[in-house]
């Protein structure tokens, strides 16, 4: 028998992009934020030897370079496991969508892996697995509102924002995100050469105006807490309205819309069309294809998406999760 694990998707509150490292990767900050669409992974072990990918989505990879075989690698040699690893990724989340989908999916392979394998891995070893398979890992670890920083792997539990309903809207195309990377370094370096102010300290400087403005849209909405164990802010209270016109007013922002628009003209187009729908904030989910919308209600959610749908937008409405239903929805049997 199989274990059926609940694979979320996120969606990202604003993302600011530095300058490109020596390491070759860039200096990211971003709220994560997760959402209630998933897709499903069922594992498997059975008799025998190797790893066994199967998914009906031909987009997704069946070999050593998808994100849940090498989280089945590593967490066999983590355990000194053994068997064949069959997973089978029942596919609802799109593919190069902005979503985290296949970082998702990894998680879900750890998690069922350790359920059916019957061990329990320590935190230390199942963050550093998610570190090694990919940047947006980490944030399936702790579910809910999460900071990110560094290359987006670094992450910190926020207090949970209050539930907010909205549409996600993915059209068909997907959108690749290291030539997303090398069209924003192509657009600094441009910078630079237009505008001698805009150097690479100054691009890299804008990583500490997004921190400001995403804790004093935080301290909006919570009043201010602090983490003793790491000194990250984090937010507490009882205040139970939705924050979505402070959002805008802090200006946060997808910087990755910058150069996935210009690439992209109909992406630009469905977050117009999100905000002629009443979207209260709109924005592109990680580097796309994938765009959203906040709404005030899920009523309003739900008028909306059914009138994009009906105009030929691949539109659905849902709401986000918390820490605490993320990580009791994830086994939960039923409504898959």
């Amino acid at each position: 028998m199989s274990i059926a694990i609940r694979s979320f998707a996120k969606i990202n509150l604003g993302l600011k992009i530095g300058a490109a490292r020596a390491d070759g990767f860039h200096e990211l900050r971003t709220i994560y934020q997760t959402i209630a669409l998933h897709d499903v992974v069922h594992v498997e072990v059975q008799r025998g030897e190797g790893i066994e990918i199967r998914c009906d989505d031909p987009r997704v990879p069946a070999d050593a370079t998808n994100t849940c075989y090498k989280a089945a690698e590593r967490v066999l040699r983590a355990v000194n496991g053994s068997g064949r690893i069959v997973i089978t990724i029942g596919k609802h989340l799109p593919v190069q969508g902005g979503m985290g989908a296949a970082s998702s999916n990894a998680i879900a392979t750890m998690i069922g892996l350790e359920r059916e394998l019957k061990t329990t891995i320590p935190s230390r070893d199942k963050l550093r697995i998610a570190v090694e398979v990919g940047s947006d890992l980490p944030l399936f670890l702790i579910g809910g509102t999460v900071l990110g920083v560094d290359r987006g792997q670094e992450v910190y539990a926020l207090q949970d924002l209050p539930t907010m309903h909205l549409v996600v809207v993915t059209p068909p195309l997907g959108v690749s995100t290291p030539k997303a990377f090398e069209q924003w370094d192509a657009l600094l370096t441009q910078q630079t050469a237009n505008r001698r102010e805009l150097t690479a300290p100054n691009a890299a400087g804008t990583i500490t105006t997004f921190s400001q403005s995403v804790f004093a849209w935080l301290e909006t909405v919570f009043p201010l807490q602090v983490l003793p164990a790491s000194g990250v802010p984090a937010r507490g209270g009882d205040r139970a309205e939705t924050p979505l016109l402070d959002l805008v007013r802090a200006g946060i922002e997808n910087d990755f819309e910058r150069v996935v628009f210009p690439e992209y003209p109909e992406l630009r187009e469905v977050k117009r069309v999100l905000e002629r729908e009443g979207s209260r904030y709109a924005s592109l989910s990680g580097s796309g294809s994938t765009l959203y919308g906040l709404f005030a209600s899920g009523d309003e959610a739900e008028s909306a998406a059914n009138r994009m749908s009906a105009a030929g937008h691949a539109a659905v409405a849902t709401s986000t999760l918390t820490r605490a239903e993320y990580w009791k929805r994830q086994l939960a049997t039923g409504n898959w």
